[in-house]
């Protein structure tokens, strides 16, 4: 039975593409919560989060079960024999008609079977519909469904003209009488022939393995530490070929070159930590995979506004890339974090996505700087990442804390850099010689999480100069320095020249 002592090493090899859609944004979701399998938190604590990771182990293990032989080749589904232009009926069926209607098929056999780049907005709907079976729903819970789907309909997402229009119409029609009807909370439950049907139209459309594979590729970007994800993709990428699901006269082919060639160097390279795909690379798998805002790991912000200037670029004259007109800059509102007392006085009132630089020999202060910079901010700004790479969670890092009184529910400490960054506000790095990044790994997580402030914390050489190339110290706002025992001396574009004293008497005498 599969939990979460032993999920991840079930999946370490296991071919995401081969497998129904759900399972590999599942599987994704499970990542993400558990902080790459490190943190199960969430797992134990919620018990919504703790329901839905149960169900998908037990799912899991009975589809891994059920094809350990010559059928774990393929990606077996459930498709039900009903006409596409059925209407939809409330009239209930016996178990035994239900069986003559459902046969589990191979997709290599003849069936009404569409692939597609994008899964219909109107079979989203559907889904959504279908999810929502023996399940208790509030007042709210059908609201927001029934403005999405309205939603969707205004700004044309789904015609009139669709091939689903009466699944939709029936849908809707369903939920506002259910809305009307019900209290403040209503037990959904849908008819077995509903059911049959919708899952049907659900199951006849499938995404493109090639655009799951560019998928799966994307989803590395800009994340620390993935080469054996990397190389699981190669893995399936081969797979995928082998099969014949992806075959010559595929049109993203090229694309696939290119991820292939990507993918080998970085798994090959020894220095190269961070995965990173190209811009003009990331902007040609955009176009394939639509719209910005709907790839993860995109701040929404940004997203939004990227959208917004693509619908309205043809009312604005089109300037060359980093080129405004002076008087648009001089109305620009900078919005900065309105930092005050010590910090001011040292940095000055950094923006939002600033980066510092910080170094200094052994025993001068500088972790304790760092940890209590991360605090004040905690306290103060946001969530803090520290990634204690240098220490380690141990009782040093452990005394810091307690003696700078910096611990809030906003600092969170490890010791590898997880692979989602966008939970936390701030991150540091202690130290970036101990984490291996060079000055391309850090452009290029300074570029995959914008808006997120960097502090990046040097080791030094025997004459006090920080290990590491010039690039350093060039790409950061704010280079702080401890040239003694106690003394942090900055230089930066918020304030120039500002100094502060890193410790208390008392502290002072402690450490010396």
């Amino acid at each position: 039975m599969i939990t979460i002592n032993n999920y991840k090493e079930t999946v370490k090899d296991l071919d995401y593409s081969t497998l129904p859609a759900t399972y590999w944004k599942t599987h994704q979701f499970i990542e993400k919560a558990s902080e790459n399998y490190t943190n199960w938190n969430a797992y134990n604590s919620n018990e919504g989060i703790k329901k839905l990771m149960d169900a998908y182990f037990e799912k899991l293990d009975a589809f891994l079960a059920k094809n350990q032989s010559k059928s774990n080749e393929t990606n077996n589904i459930h498709v039900v024999k009903i006409p596409n232009t059925q209407t939809p009926s409330e009239k209930k069926i016996s178990p035994a008609q239900t069986a003559k209607h459902t046969s589990i098929v191979n997709e290599t056999e003849d069936m009404d079977l569409s692939f597609v780049e994008r899964i219909p907005e109107e079979i989203k709907f559907l889904k959504r519909y279908v999810a929502m079976n023996n399940k208790r729903k509030t007042k709210d819970d059908i609201l927001r469904f029934i403005n999405a789907l309205q939603k969707a309909m205004i700004e044309k997402r789904i015609r009139k003209t669709s091939p689903y229009a009466k699944q939709i119409r029936y849908i809707q029609d369903k939920l506002l009488a259910r809305f009307n009807d019900m209290g403040k909370h209503t037990d959904v439950v849908l008819s077995e022939s509903t059911l049959l049907e919708f899952k049907n139209l659900i199951a006849q459309e499938r995404v493109m393995p090639s655009i799951m594979l560019i998928k799966r590729y994307i989803t590395l970007n800009g994340k620390y530490g993935v080469k054996e994800k990397a190389q699981a993709l190669i893995n399936a990428m081969k797979k995928a070929v082998a099969l014949k699901k992806i075959t010559k006269s595929d049109k993203y082919n090229k694309l696939l070159d290119e991820m292939h060639s990507n993918l080998n160097s970085y798994i090959k390279s020894k220095t190269q930590k961070i995965l990173n795909i190209a811009p003009a690379e990331l902007n040609g798998i955009n176009g394939v995979l639509g719209c910005a805002c709907e790839l993860s790991g995109i701040d929404e912000e940004l997203a939004e506004v990227s959208c917004l200037e693509r619908e309205t670029e043809h009312v604005k004259p089109i300037l060359p890339k980093g080129v405004m007109s002076s008087m648009d800059f001089s109305n620009v509102q900078f919005k900065t974090l309105g930092f005050v007392g010590k910090y001011r006085k040292l940095i000055g009132d950094p923006s939002k996505g600033f980066s510092v630089m910080v170094y200094g020999k052994p025993k001068m202060g500088k972790s304790f700087l760092c940890v209590d910079f991360a605090g004040y901010l905690a306290r103060n700004h946001g969530r803090v990442l520290y990634v204690a790479r240098e220490e380690g969670l141990d009782m040093t890092l452990q005394e810091k804390l307690k003696a700078k009184d910096v611990a809030h529910p906003n600092l969170f400490v490890t010791e590898q850099i997880p692979e989602d960054l966008s939970y936390y506000d701030f991150i540091f790095f202690d130290s970036v010689n101990k984490l291996g990044l060079s000055t391309s790994d850090l452009d290029t997580l300074k570029r995959n999480n914008p808006g997120k402030s960097f502090v990046y914390i040097f080791q030094t050489t025997k004459e006090g100069n920080f290990r590491g190339a010039n690039e350093f110290q060039h790409d950061v706002d704010v280079v702080i320095q401890v040239p003694e025992k106690g003394l942090a001396v900055q230089n930066g574009r918020y304030n120039q020249g500002g100094e502060m004293r890193i410790f208390e008497e008392t502290e002072y005498r402690n450490a010396a």
